[in-house]
């Protein structure tokens, strides 16, 4: 599964500015989750309880992406953080 659309809520834009010395890591963990989103390294799983209809991969060990499916070709990419997104 390619990811061909990808959207960017205004939350996760503002979150994005706290990780700008991640910049390049990001933006590769991205090119990666677009080309496969369940590519391994990346640790993609879905979220329980609250965050239930998200799902969530690893761009390292502390720092995470909250996305949802939109339909097969297009994701929404919610928040950035560590795990403490999850508690939100």
């Amino acid at each position: 599964m390619e990811i061909k659309n990808i959207y960017y809520s205004s939350h996760f834009k503002k979150s994005l500015r706290k990780y700008a010395s991640y910049k390049g890591r990001i933006i590769k963990k991205i090119k990666k989750f677009l080309k496969n989103p369940f590519d391994p390294s990346l640790k993609t799983h879905k979220l329980s309880g609250s965050l239930s209809s998200y799902w969530s991969f690893s761009i390292d060990y502390n720092l995470r992406i909250i996305f949802e499916f939109i339909n097969d070709k297009s994701v929404g990419l919610i928040d950035i953080g560590t795990h403490e997104i999850y508690k939100k």
